[in-house]
Order: C-alpha cells, then structure tokens, then sequence
C-alpha cells in the first residue's frame, strides 16, 4: 500500500547527509563479516585480509541501517529521547556499525577507536574468537536487547516505555520475527500503553521478504489485509516501499515527520485533558526493502539481493574463489568509503552531519544501561507479619499476606514498581494492590468490570511470554517489578528465561552497564494445590530448569510460610542483577516461624528446627529435611507421629528456603560448605528429604556431599490427577504416613522393633484411599491436623 505523494521532506543537504551515513554503516557492517585487514581498502583486496570463517547475518543489516540513519535525523529535528530497540537481533553488524559511527562504541570501548587501527579491530573483532557476538548482545551500546531468539522486541519496547513519559521507543520489527508467537500477542501492548505517564512504541515492521530459507507471511498476504490487522491491533501504519535509494529516502523522512507529529499530538492531548475515551490510534511504520540491499545483485549466476540467499554470508568462497574476491571488493568499493571516512579512517563530515551528540546518541541512552535506576522505598517485612506465638498455632494465606506487604511497596514507589501477571492477581491472591492502584487498561471499560484504569500500574494480559517481555524491558531501563504466576504455566517463557539469564550473565562483565532490579518470580498455585485443576496444572519443573542456568545468577527460594515469604519478597526486591524464583502457596497454611525467627532462618537459607526435633543434645538417629510449604508441614506431621510412637528416637528437622544452600560454596555464590552442610545433615545418618519438586534435583545439588549415600529423597514424581491436596502427596509417596515408614526402613534396628508402626502407617494410607473415594474430601484427622509438641 503506497503512501500518498507529498513534498520531499529532505534538502539536497540532507539527502547527502542521510545517504552517506547509511553508506557508512552498510560498508561497515560488510567489513565486519568479511574483513581482518585492509578496513578502508587503501590497497587491493588479498584473500588473506579475509576471515577464513566468514559469520554474521548481511541480510537484514542494511534496512537496520537505513532506519538507524533516519532515526538519527528524527532525533536531532524533533530533539528526542530514544531508544533503539533490535527485532532481527541477529543484525548485530549494524548496530556495531552505527554506535561506531555515532562514536559511542569507542568512547566505552577505546580499544575499538574511531580511526583505520580502531576500524580494523571493530571488523576482526566480529564473531571472532575472543571477540564479540553476530547478535546484538550486552556488548552492544544501546541495546537491551539479546538478538539470540525471535519474538521479544515489542515486549521489550513497551516495558522500557512504561513510566518513561518522554521517550520513545523505536522498535524494529522483523517479518520473520513477526511470525512468533509472543510477537503476534505483543501488539497488544496498545491497550495497556498510558499515553498520560508511559512513553511512546514506534514499531517500524521490516517487510525484507524472507526468513533463513522461506519466505515470510506478513510480506505475501494482501497489501488490504496486513493494514487490517495492524489497524485492528490499535496502529495507523505509514508505508515505506521501494528499492530506490532517493525515494525511499524521501518517503522514510516524510513518515518519521508524520509518526513523530502524531506521537506529540497523542500525548498533548491526553496530558493536557483534551483527549476523548476513544481508543488510541497509535502510529507505526511499514517498511519494505530488498532483504540484502545494496549487496551482490546476483552471484555465480544465482539472484542473491531480494531473496533469502543474502540472509547470511552472501558471497560464501571469498578466499577460494577469486571472483568472489573480486566481487567482494567491488561490493565494498560500492558504498564510496573514500567520501564516507578521512585519510585516518574517521567519519567524515557528511556522516557526522546527523548523528546526535551526547546522550541523545542512541548507543549511549542511559535507558539502555540499567537506566537511572532508584533504590525501592521497601517497607520492613517485620509490619505485616502475621502472628505466630508458638510454631504452628495459627495460619495465613502466605500470598495474601504478601499481597498487603505488595501495596505498601506500590504506596511508596508510585512511579517505578509494577506487578505484572496473566489474569492471575487475584487468584494468587494478590488482590491488597488493587487499593492502591488498578489495572492498566485503554480499550473499553464496562460497568460490570472491577479494579480497570487508565493509569493503573498492575498490567495483566493472558501470554506469559508478553508478562515477561515487558517486565524485562521495565528492569533493563531502571525499574522494579515481579511477576506472579501459576507455577506449571510459568513453563512457557523457559526459553525468555534462558535469554535473561545469559543476558544478565554477560550483562554483569561488562562496566559500562550499571546493575539492574532483579527478574522476580512469584511461582504460587503450585503443584501441591492444584488438585481441584488436575494433573495439566501440576508440574514444578521450572525450578529444575532454572537450576541449570549460571550460579551467579539464579537464586530459588521456598518459603514455608506467610512470615518467611515476607522476608524473601523484601530481600528479593532490594536485589541487583538476579533471577529470584520464589515458590509459595496461596492457601491457608501454618505459621510456623515469627517475623525475627522468619528473618533469621531467611538470612542462613537452612537451619535445624529444634523445636521440631527430637535430637537436642544427641547425635540425630535420623535427619528429616524439608523444602516448600507442603513438604514442611508432612514432615513436622511425620515428625510428630515419630514423638508419638516412638519417643526414644533422635529425629532432627532441617528445613530448607534457599535451595541453592545445597550446593557446595564452590558451585554456587549460596552453597554450604562442606562443614556446614555436614553439620545439619551429619556424615553418616539417614536423611529422608521431602521437596517440593522434582526429587533427583535434590541428588543433583547434593552428589558431592560426604552423606549423599544417605540421603533419600521423596518429591513429586509426575503422578496427579484431580482429587483431594492430601492425595497428592500420598500419590507421590511424600504424605506423613509414608515419611514414618521411610524411617522405620532406612534407622538401623526399627525395621523390626517398629514394625507394626510401620504396618499402622501403611493401612492409614489405604484408609485415606477409600475414605477420599467415599466422601470427597481428606480425612478429618489431616484436614484437621495441628502441631502439637
């Protein structure tokens, strides 16, 4: 669909400026892929001044550029805050290309100078050994972007627009990209974009044509039916189109004015209080190109430019075959690098004529390293703890309690804290924010709706994937926020996490980024309660998944209660530079520890429970360790009917809620060492250890402990159903009664002396079985159950 003629928005002037430096960019970001030597071609090009590995992605680089260099004289026209957000990640040469030619690279990095030695190192570097990257990375200035998997870059461009009223995001949107599906929800973010407090999406969708080896949906369907659906999605697009250079010059300048004066007329109107209740037409840009343009027309008689050939490395034997040599130096030459760099190599002043100075340079955005992030105002977790007198004599709903705690912390931070969740803040029981502030919504309210706003600061939408996206744009421009889930549905952003995390890995490296506000989950609804849902909303799995993710990063937490949960939610919240798992139940549960109790067991991470214990003073005849709400109280029940029935035996509680304690201080930042894990679990004692997931995550965390020969653990086993909560642990071999019996087997001399104990403990279990099948519900002596010393 063409845009409507129009006056030329570019001078002569201009046109030259905007030209040059995207040919500056295109040949450097040719360099970059193919050159170790010889960056400004002062002499012929040999095959030895060729990498012999030739990687990176050409395709897209030249439409990353071409919106870069027009971004650039938006910037410095309409004197905006932007940032630059990179769809096609795996254009990495571009943005080297243009931070080196804005000289934001080599102020951070001035071994990469902007001159022939410093060209020379920005190409060798390139997806070299010891170098960096073909995907934009943490290494990029500007970028807060990971360019290692699709789908993210909207997400990520409407979390760094929330609450930063006077930027705009420019978010380049691959067609290939466009076909995930955490893209496809991510075009929702209209409807929860405040044009009053956030900032403003510029999504540019680059229509190229082609993915690796296919074409792409969004650039074959008719040109009516993608303006549909854009405009269905909230967006007014303008289309850029074409191959020629002044034209498509023009037409990108003529629709950047537009796209900015609509941009300022949305705001103006909205903050000013002229703005109706009509939804927001937000505006956006289509741009298509040749995937490939400006690169080789056609190699070894094959077309390349315009198709999915150029994708890659389009000519492929430029060491073997002189005429790619020959071709590549043509190719080179092309872009007129002696108009574009000085006789030492540096920009010349026709490329310097449009990039911005300072921190209106997109590589050198404060938003895009860590923002001016502020400490959180974090109330003390000590004012909402619940009451606890004695260790299980009352109860709370833990994330309830959390909730109320979550309020304050929103009362206090009006203007950098959110909640992000799918649908699910008041079934986590989250609800207590809702008094504070709504539900950021900007399509229609109806009567019947609750707790909607057009201000609000807890942003719900059904994708994990987009609850994710935004907050982690949210956090890498400076700000604070968690995200509450279902714990088998958190699945679903497995593989944003293993993004985030090596992000934050490299992140952490590199001096220039200054520390984010951690990535917290709030994993409730969890597998232990979910028997009303059945066996498709049981699975605690993430916590594995996590685990294997770097140790300096990743953290698991499982508070056993409303108090110990307060404690881990404070201190997760003042973190930097994590990825906090928090595991907690929703129901109603015992309060096992007070505020200072909870605080101290929180700061050592494992401890002994003697008050729950039988062992004081003595050697334990038997360990039994538990980590998660579930698995503590089955193993101070079973502690229980141990006291009961046999009052001679030593049993020691250990209980868990920071689960990376389990590993050896050499492997993780929170391990134990060796004399202090042997000094809970002894050297040589049975250990029966009841988890809330997985069991042989336990084994893998403790293999190298002196006492894992010992060590037994029962978790869940991927056996559920819907039924009642106690029949999922008896399903799963952790209930109470099955905890005895394992340590009637596993303590020396009970197999026989304790026997018929054993045999009471196996026909409670069978009578739990029929009762449940008969009435419904659990037996009165569990729904009942309380601790008793």
């Amino acid at each position: 669909m063409s845009a409507p003629a129009r006056n030329p928005s570019l001078t002569s002037a201009e046109l030259s400026q905007v030209d040059a430096l995207w040919r500056a960019a295109n040949y450097l970001s040719v360099g970059q892929i193919y050159l170790m030597d010889n960056p400004l071609l002062r002499r012929p090009l040999r095959a030895e001044q060729v990498k012999p590995r030739l990687l990176g992605h050409w395709g897209t680089s030249p439409g990353l550029n071409f919106v870069y260099a027009h971004l650039n004289r938006a910037i410095l026209a309409y004197e905006l805050d932007m940032l630059f957000v990179t769809g096609p990640g795996h254009g990495g040469p571009a943005l080297l290309a243009n931070t080196w030619l804005e000289g934001s690279y080599s102020e951070l990095c001035p071994e990469v100078s902007q001159d022939a030695e410093g060209m020379r190192q920005l190409f060798r570097q390139f997806s070299f050994p010891g170098g960096v990257p073909s995907h934009v990375a943490p290494q990029v200035p500007g970028s807060i972007h990971e360019g290692g998997e699709l789908g993210y870059s909207l997400a990520h461009a409407f979390g760094a627009a929330f609450d930063n009223p006077d930027l705009v995001v420019a978010c380049v949107v691959g067609d290939g990209e466009a076909e995930t599906g955490p893209l496809a929800a991510s075009w929702h973010g209209t409807t929860f974009l405040d044009p009053v407090r956030d900032g403003a999406v510029l999504p540019i969708l680059h229509l190229n044509g082609y993915k690796i080896a296919n074409p792409t949906v969004l650039s074959r369907i008719p040109a009516e039916d993608l303006d549909r659906l854009l405009r269905g999605h909230g967006y007014a697009p303008r289309y850029v189109e074409g191959h020629e250079p002044t034209a498509m010059h023009q037409a990108m300048a003529s629709a950047l004015d537009d796209v900015v004066g609509e941009i300022r007329r949305i705001q103006h109107m909205a903050r000013s209080g002229q703005a109706d209740e009509d939804r927001v037409r937000w505006p956006m840009i289509v741009l298509r190109s040749p995937k490939g343009w400006t690169g080789p027309s056609t190699v070894d008689g094959v077309q390349v430019e315009g198709t999915w050939r150029s994708h890659q490395v389009p000519l492929p034997a430029v060491r073997e075959n002189p005429e790619h040599l020959a071709a590549l130096e043509r190719w080179l030459r092309s872009y007129r690098p002696e108009e574009l760099f000085d006789e030492h190599g540096a920009p010349t002043g026709i490329v310097r004529a449009l990039v911005p100075s300072g921190e209106r340079r997109m590589g050198a955005s404060p938003h895009a390293h860590g923002g001016l992030l502020r400490p959180l105002a974090l109330p003390a977790a000590a004012g909402y703890a619940v009451d606890a007198p004695e260790p299980g004599v009352t109860s709370a709903e833990p994330t309830r309690v959390l909730g109320e705690y979550l309020r304050e912390v929103f009362h206090r931070n009006p203007e950098n804290f959110r909640l992000f969740g799918p649908d699910e803040t008041a079934s986590n029981r989250l609800g207590a924010v809702y008094e504070v502030t709504g539900k950021a919504w900007q399509a229609a309210i109806e009567p019947v709706d609750e707790h909607l706003s057009r201000h609000g600061r807890v942003l719900e939408v059904l994708s994990e994937h987009v609850c994710q996206g935004w907050l982690e744009g949210y956090l890498l421009t400076g700000r604070h926020g968690m995200f509450s889930c279902y714990e088998a549905f958190v699945h679903i952003v497995d593989s944003m996490l293993n993004q985030h995390v090596k992000w934050l890995k490299v992140h952490r490296t590199i001096p220039w980024r200054r520390p984010v506000a951690s990535l917290n989950y709030l994993l409730t609804s969890h597998v232990w309660r979910q028997d009303h849902n059945g066996f498709s909303h049981q699975d605690p799995g993430f916590i594995d998944h996590v685990a294997n993710k770097s140790a300096e990063v990743v953290r698991v937490y499982l508070p056993p209660d409303a108090n110990t949960l307060l404690s881990v939610a404070e201190h997760c919240l003042a973190s930097r530079d994590y990825v906090n798992v928090v595991v907690a139940g929703k129901n109603d549960t015992p309060n096992w520890l007070d505020a200072e109790q909870a605080a101290l067991h929180c700061v050592r991470g494992a401890s002994i429970w003697e008050w729950a214990g039988t062992s004081a003073g003595r050697e334990p005849d038997i360990v039994l360790a538990c980590a998660g709400d579930a698995p503590t109280l089955e193993v101070l029940a079973a502690a229980s009917l141990l006291r009961e029935h046999l009052p001679g035996l030593a049993v020691r509680v250990v209980n868990v809620v920071d689960l990376m304690r389990l590993q050896p201080e050499s492997e993780h930042p929170h391990g134990l060492s060796d004399r202090e894990f042997d000094a809970l679990f002894t050297t040589d004692r049975p250990v029966i250890f009841a988890y809330h997931g997985y069991p042989w995550l336990i084994h893998r965390l403790a293999y190298r402990r002196h006492n894992h020969p010992n060590l037994h653990v029962r978790g869940y086993k991927e056996e559920g159903t819907t039924t009642t909560p106690f029949d999922m642990l008896v399903r799963n071999d952790m209930d109470r009664f099955q905890l005895v019996i394992d340590t009637i087997d596993r303590v020396p001399g009970l197999s026989t002396t304790a026997a018929e104990l054993r045999q009471r403990m196996a026909e409670s279990r069978q009578r739990h079985h029929t009762w449940i099948r008969t009435h419904g519900e659990d037996l009165p002596e569990i729904r009942d159950w309380t601790w008793r010393h």
